[in-house]
């Protein structure tokens, strides 16, 4: 096998490949110093909203391990228990809409709800779906869930994404924007695979941009929110953003072959 020794340029230039929008000079620095959200500043007030959070991700986490059969069932109706944690959270929310976190973590329940396919109609039966809690959603209800669930990630990304020549974001910060990042990307990355396997169509709330969008659309979005997630501390959504992205998948066999050519036929072997 050949070896070589790739300069700074190089590996930034393989970075672009993977993520076109790098840029090595805005990198974000993760500061423990920065607030824990940036529009939550209070001390008091942040610890009391997230000990709310906490208790309710902790009741959804409980009936998880109820479901899977990991813990006897406490409720007859583990999933009206779930869709009660979903209207905790949004009433939390309600009380405090640029808590990015709640929002995040509303998300993550509607996708456990009704699955990453929830933008597919019908993709409930297709075996290419992730699995989901509900079974029987009607067409409005799916709508509104993923209405809801877009709503509230791209929300998230906007209270989250820091500005000016030198972002910082605390830990907690980073990891709730990269998780955003990655559950839109899931979600997307379905979809794209569902409208091209399955004759399910698209179904999205028409007041929504992915209303229109196309297979290829799907995979870009999907790629490019991996990237972000990568870029944000998500090391395995980095790896999905270059599989998922039909220009890198290009890029890289482009570049492969350049360095067969430089390096010789054993290079990569």
């Amino acid at each position: 096998m050949a070896y070589l020794s790739l300069t700074t340029r190089d590996i930034h230039v393989l970075e672009k490949i993977k993520d076109p929008e790098s840029d090595p000079s805005s990198a974000v620095q993760i500061d423990a110093a920065q607030p824990k959200d940036p529009h939550v500043l209070d001390d008091d007030v942040y610890r009391r909203v997230s000990q709310q959070e906490r208790e309710i991700v902790q009741s959804m986490q409980d009936l998880e391990l109820q479901l899977a059969g990991l813990r006897p069932r406490t409720t007859t109706d583990v999933t009206g228990a779930y869709r009660k944690c979903v209207s905790r959270l949004g009433s939390l929310i309600q009380e405090h809409p640029e808590y990015a976190s709640a929002r995040n973590n509303r998300a993550q329940a509607l996708r456990r709800l009704c699955g990453d396919s929830m933008l597919v109609t019908g993709a409930q039966q297709n075996a290419t779906a992730q699995v989901s809690i509900l079974h029987d959603l009607n067409d409005a209800e799916r709508l509104d869930m993923a209405k809801t669930a877009l709503c509230d990630l791209d929300r998230t990304i906007s209270l989250l994404t820091p500005t000016g020549p030198r972002p910082r974001l605390s830990p907690q910060a980073a990891r709730t924007l990269s998780n955003a990042h990655t559950q839109r990307a899931a979600i997307y990355h379905m979809t794209s695979k569902l409208i091209s396997s399955s004759p399910s169509p698209l179904s999205v709330d028409p007041g929504r941009r992915e209303a229109g969008w196309t297979k290829l659309e799907f995979e870009e979005n999907a790629s490019r929110d991996f990237a972000l997630g990568g870029r944000y501390g998500n090391e395995i959504a980095k790896g999905l953003a270059v599989s998922t992205n039909p220009t890198a998948k290009l890029c890289g066999q482009m570049v492969r072959e350049a360095m067969k050519k430089e390096y010789g036929p054993d290079f990569g072997v």
